[in-house]
């Protein structure tokens, strides 16, 4: 029998009978559920498939998905933006970041902005990139504004690892790395968002594993899913929340056994614990400062922590958003981007007014695409 190719796969998980026949399992589960199920999808590349397939559309009423702030990009608030700008334009310094970022909006401008005045601002492919940045400009500051979820934060602390092992000295880690499960909780206990499941994100939890949404289902009761990103993957999900609403059952599920695990990727959790650890607060967009959410580098590698080499220029006050802007809320599950005046019009994916616009996996990028 031969090996099924990466084309076969995505076939499979997009299959349109197995789309149908799942929508149709789907609608008639649904019809036993005692209240509607409004699930949360945390990660914004769920969403991207919600919107791209039409599932809102193929799936019955009395199910509603809701937008979460699992965009990494989208939770970043101004004046971290200001921090990347602010070291962008400082003599000798070099600033390189994921593409995304380069185009998000702090309080006077954007890195493609500061780029533009004259600034090096480099955008990356890849975390790994940096080191050859740093090895052909030996006389330059090169800071690495390091942003992401669980997923990214491994290839950060890999990018430390292998420059402390060539002697590359002249690399800065401005660390912006935030954690899935402290923002679920903040919006569980706010009650604002009345969400009674959960689809959680599947490459986080490759890394931190599916345990990590135990809380949800104890101190909620509110079950959760880690489903893959396709359409039949995010169709199967509910399909399992549904019934476990239906049998009385609540449970942390894993749907994308293809690549989650109950522990999660151990290796890959050790290397962050040995460079970083987790901050008191950190400010999120929209959700204000959440306790024990993000990371920062370790005491002992604070010769490279760019937040403290350049303290003294950088601003800690919170910014504001665009005054038209909901993103704030539409993180918070509480809107979607049509709720927004300035959606398609004023902010397009070509000049956008908040981040939720900018990047691929933000809300209102996905909106933009497919629901217009």
């Amino acid at each position: 029998m031969s090996k099924l190719t990466l084309k076969d796969l995505y076939f499979k998980f997009r299959d349109p009978k197995a789309m149908k026949a799942l929508a149709s399992l789907i609608e008639k589960e649904a019809l036993k559920l005692k209240e509607p199920l409004r699930v949360m999808e945390i990660c914004g590349g769920h969403t991207h498939t919600i919107m791209k397939y039409g599932l809102k559309q193929i799936l019955p009423k009395n199910i509603t998905f809701i937008h979460g702030p699992g965009c990494p990009v989208c939770v970043m608030p101004k004046e971290r933006i200001d921090h990347a700008i602010i070291l962008a334009k400082q003599k000798d310094v070099i600033l390189a970041t994921l593409g995304d970022m380069i185009r998000v909006p702090g309080s006077n401008g954007s890195l493609a902005k500061a780029r533009a005045e004259g600034a090096d601002v480099r955008a990356l492919h890849s975390a790994f990139d940096v080191l050859k940045i740093a090895q052909e400009n030996p006389n330059k500051k090169v800071v690495f504004f390091a942003i992401g979820f669980e997923t990214t934060t491994p290839m950060t602390a890999a990018l430390m690892e292998r420059a402390f092992k060539e002697g590359i000295r002249n690399i800065y880690y401005h660390i912006n790395h935030v954690l899935v499960p402290p923002p679920m909780r903040a919006i569980m206990d706010s009650g604002e968002a009345k969400i009674n499941a959960f689809i959680g994100p599947s490459h986080v939890s490759v890394i931190i594993g599916a345990k990590s949404y135990e809380f949800l289902t104890k101190d909620y009761n509110t079950p959760v899913v880690v489903a893959g990103f396709e359409p039949v993957d995010v169709m199967e999900s509910i399909l399992m929340l549904i019934r476990q609403k239906n049998e009385g059952r609540c449970e942390v599920e894993i749907q994308y056994k293809r690549a989650t695990t109950w522990e999660g990727n151990l290796v890959a959790q050790e290397m962050i614990k040995k460079y970083m650890e987790v901050r008191d607060t950190f400010r999120w967009r929209g959700l204000g400062d959440i306790p024990k959410s993000a990371l920062k580098l370790k005491e002992e590698y604070s010769e490279f922590d760019a937040e403290k080499i350049w303290k003294d220029i950088l601003p800690n006050d919170p910014i504001d958003d665009h005054k038209l802007c909901i993103c704030g809320e539409i993180l918070k599950g509480l809107k979607t981007p049509l709720d927004c005046k300035v959606f398609g019009k004023a902010c397009t994916p070509q000049n956008p007014l908040g981040s939720c616009m900018v990047s691929d996996e933000g809300a209102c990028n996905a909106y933009y695409r497919y629901a217009r």
